[in-house]
This record gives structure tokens, sequence and C-alpha cells, in this order.
């Protein structure tokens, strides 16, 4: 962070760790240094790469865990990091092939083999966990290898796939340490990643040392962090206030957001520009109240930002209507275009002609937490006011909350999310797609046929077209909702440096650029 405002495209971390104290060894010669804190409200669902599709999860892994590529800060292309060198075979883009560096050890000692690559591509597959990340890789059919070589086998064009395996879902894990048909039990992790996971609690704290074993992209890996993990942004402002965080991210309340200070000349404010989105979900199953796209399409035309904007976020957040948010190739307004006001004549209009009785019962979850509950009360003011829609609300942990939409338990729910990679695309198949991660039921053979066509192509300014028309089929069919568009906030001691890049635009949380001066 830095006393001035930096404008960046960031892409937020959502911190939930799942499990109980835990102790792995260390690398010898482990510098002693006074670790620096950084203090989040945020929750991580599993330390194992297999089980996790949130950013929390992702966030530490890009800490633990060494995927093939990565980022560099700010870019849009990936670069090797366990891999030696990485590229299409061919021109159709159907075949991607990655050659190992030959230096590579977990942080166990034990050394880094293709089979391993092949084993975390594969256990994703085979234990088809409802919360994990298979959905990203929806065009890969099979991994083979040979000697150093790892051969990916898709079933379509998939220009984006070289960011895809740059994330952490793509995460190299330990054939002897994680069964290839169960989630790893238990808080030890064995990667190769710029730090080593020293100890664990959950809900309090995780220690990361650095990896002393590490090879990469990195030219460094950083000094020791503690991470704090606070249950509410009110709890995270309070240990701010005593001194007793280093870095605060995600999140202080939005009234603290809002009042900052850029120049205090004791703290370093980040104010980023973000990827993050937050959108409803409508189950759209027959048998619920979303079904019939009219009875959305009623919700969308009820809604209003501004409130939620102005009196929920204190203006931290930014009004959003559309699919792809800004600062992406093709984004567009649909839901401006389609619904620029609050009508409850054309809500009612559109429940008439879905036959549907008013008020119109539905089962409204969300993830537990003090600004969600706000947000959502004034989510169920706005769909009551006209007695259109009778709202029951529950909030639900977080863990749980993934599981329960996953399952269908509820008629809508509100779900944030984060761009796996700087491009477009990872706003469609996992949003939208057939099978999408959202669980919502959503199926549109044109839209299957849209997403394929955004991957064909390299020049990714030849997907713009594509991407609106997306866009346009989502406002028409509403399978979900945008709400807003989030702005990033990083706050820290003057005495610590590097906290600009805990979020930039890759999902990458760089814990090792923090150090103190």
């Amino acid at each position: 962070m830095r006393s001035v405002r930096v404008r960046i495209l960031a892409i937020l971390a959502v911190l939930v760790i799942a499990g109980v104290g835990a102790w792995q060894l260390l690398p010898s010669g482990e510098a002693k240094t006074d670790a620096i804190t950084v203090g989040t409200s945020d929750v991580v669902t599993s330390l194992d790469p297999a089980a996790a599709y949130d950013a929390g999860s992702w966030a530490i892994y890009s800490n633990i865990y060494q995927s093939l590529m990565t980022f560099k800060p700010g870019a849009v292309t990936p670069e090797p990091d366990a891999a030696e060198s990485c590229g299409f075979v061919g021109q159709k883009l159907q075949t991607y092939q990655c050659k190992l560096r030959d230096d590579l050890t977990f942080a166990n000692g034990r050394k880094i083999t293709a089979e391993d690559v092949k084993h975390s591509f594969d256990r994703i597959f085979t234990i088809k966990s409802d919360v994990g990340p298979a959905g990203l890789f929806s065009t890969l059919d099979s991994v083979t290898t040979e000697d150093r070589t790892i051969t990916f086998n898709l079933s379509g064009k998939d220009a984006t796939f070289p960011q895809k395996i740059a994330t952490g879902a793509a995460a190299i894990v330990d054939t002897t340490k994680y069964p290839k048909d169960k989630i790893r039990s238990g808080n030890q992790v064995d990667g190769s990643g710029p730090y080593v996971l020293k100890s664990y609690e959950h809900g309090a704290r995780a220690e990361l040392v650095p990896n002393l074993k590490y090879k990469g992209a990195l030219k460094k890996t950083g000094q020791a962090v503690t991470i704090r993990y606070f249950k509410t942004s009110e709890d995270l402002q309070t240990s701010w206030d005593a001194g007793e965080v280093d870095v605060a991210h995600r999140q202080l309340p939005s009234e603290t957001l809002a009042e900052l200070n850029m120049n205090d000349p004791d703290v370093r404010v980040t104010e980023a520009t973000s990827a993050e989105i937050r959108n409803i979900i409508f189950n759209v199953r027959e048998g619920t109240p979303f079904a019939d796209k009219k009875v959305r399409q009623a919700v969308a035309a009820l809604l209003d930002r501004g409130p939620l904007v102005r009196k929920v976020y204190q203006g931290t957040v930014d009004p959003l209507y559309s699919l792809i948010p800004s600062g992406f190739i093709g984004h567009s307004t649909p839901f401006f275009d389609t619904y620029p006001y609050s009508d409850p004549k054309r809500a009612a209009q559109l429940l008439q002609q879905a036959g549907a009785k008013t008020p119109v019962p539905v089962k409204f979850a969300y993830r537990e937490g003090d600004m969600y509950t706000k947000e959502t009360a004034e989510l169920r003011r706005q769909l009551e006011k006209d007695g259109l829609f009778k709202v029951s609300v529950e909030a639900v942990e977080w863990t749980k909350y993934q599981k329960g939409y996953a399952a269908g338990k509820y008629d809508m729910y509100t779900v944030g999310w984060f761009p796996d990679f700087p491009d477009p695309d990872t706003f469609g198949q996992p949003l939208v797609g057939t099978g999408n991660v959202l669980h919502s039921g959503y199926s549109s053979k044109k839209m299957d046929q849209l997403i394929a066509a955004t991957q064909q192509y390299s020049d990714r300014s030849r997907t713009s077209s594509d991407f609106k028309e997306m866009q346009s089929l989502v406002g028409e069919d509403v399978p979900l909702l945008p709400l807003w568009q989030k702005k990033d906030y990083v706050v820290a001691k003057s005495e610590v440096a590097g906290s600009q890049y805990l979020s930039e635009g890759t999902g990458t949380w760089r814990l090792w650029e923090l150090s103190r001066i």
C-alpha cells in the first residue's frame, strides 16, 4: 500500500479456514524474523485444493502451493512457475503441454514429478466435491505424462486454459500425502509454494514461514506472516484500533472505509478498483418460485441498487448492471438498459403473466455476517414493500451455506464472485454455463454455444461481441441478478511496505511482498 491512492484491478480474497490446529516440520535453517500480522474477516473452506472453489481458500493456496503457471503483478498472461515451459501444440488449441522443472521439491523434501501434477488434476474429477473446482476445467478431457512432460488433452478449443492452470485449482500436491479418491483430512499441507504452513488454528490464525526450498518464478519468498481471522468486520476493526494487526484486508466496516484518510502519515491506504462482484442467484429448478423467468424478471424490475450502494455500503461499492464487470472485454449494461429504475407496476404485470399468486413466498438465504445481514434486510424491504413477495430469510455459516445452495435448498441466495483469472471467460461457464458452480440449475444451449465461441480465440479482443450477446441473454433469462462491483481497500501501518500487492488483478495473495521498512 501507499499513502496515495493506487488504482489497480483487484481480485479480493475470501479466507475461510476449516479444521483444527496442526504443525508441520520446517525446513532447516529457517530465519527467525518478526512476523507481519495480516487481519481479515474473511473465511478458507479447505486446505485441500480439490475441495474448494472460493477465493479465500485460493488466496492461501497461492502462498503454500505452486502451480505450473503464475501471474506477475498486473499481468493478464501467465508465465511458468513450476513449469519450465508451457504452450499449445498445433493450431487447434486442444492440446496443451508443459515441461516440469527438474529442480523442484515439496517443502517436505520429496522431489516433484510429472505424476504429481497429473495426480493433482485427476483427483479433482475423481472426488467431484460439490464445492470443488472441477467446473473450471470443463474443457479438460485427460492428462497424460511422459518423463517431465505433462499433456492436457482438451475436448474443444480453450484459449484461456493457460490462465486456468495458473489458479489455485491447479495447485500441485504430493501424491504420497493426498489420496486420489478423497479429501485429505487434518490441517497438514505438503506444497512447494513460497511459504510453509507452520501452524493453523481454525477461525483464529495461520502462521506462515518462508519455504527455503522454493524454486520458481518468484525472486524472493518474503518474511514470516501471521494471518489472523476475525468473525466480523467489527472484530477486525477493534484489533486494528488496538494495534494488534499490521495489515487489515477483507475487510473493515464500510463506515470505516468510507472515512479513511488517504493522507494519514501513520497509515498506508490502498483503494483499488476491484473485480469482485455480488449477485442474487435464483434457483430455477422446477417446483421453485423462480422456475418461470418472468418471476425472476419481476425481481429485476423491482431492484433499486441505490440504497445498497449509499446506505448499506457507504459508497464503497458501485452498482452493477451486467454479468461481466467493468474493466473486462465485452462489459455492457443489459440490466440498466432493460430495468433502468425500480418499477413495481411492471413487476406486478410480469407476475400476473407468470400466473403467480401474490405475495409470492420465497426463501432467501445468505452467508452469515454483519454486512450481509444489512444487505439482505434492504433487499427484503425492496421485495416486500409493494406486496408482491413474502420473503423469509436465513443466515447460514459459510461452509454449510455452500453445501446448502449446492443441494438446491434455497429459492434465492446471494454469492460474491472473484475472477479466477483476468479474462471475462471467468464469468461465463462458472456462473451461467450448464452445471455452473453456483448450482442455480440454469442451463441454456444458446448460452453454452456462446461460452464455447468465446474460448476459440487467443486474440481476446475478437470475443467482445460474443460476450455482449451472453450478457444480453443473461438480462433476458435472469438466472442471476447483478448487485454491485466492489472497491478493494487494504490498510497497513506505515512501517509495512508491499501491501498493495495483496490483491491487484490475478487472484494471487502476494504475502511475500510484505516487508518492514
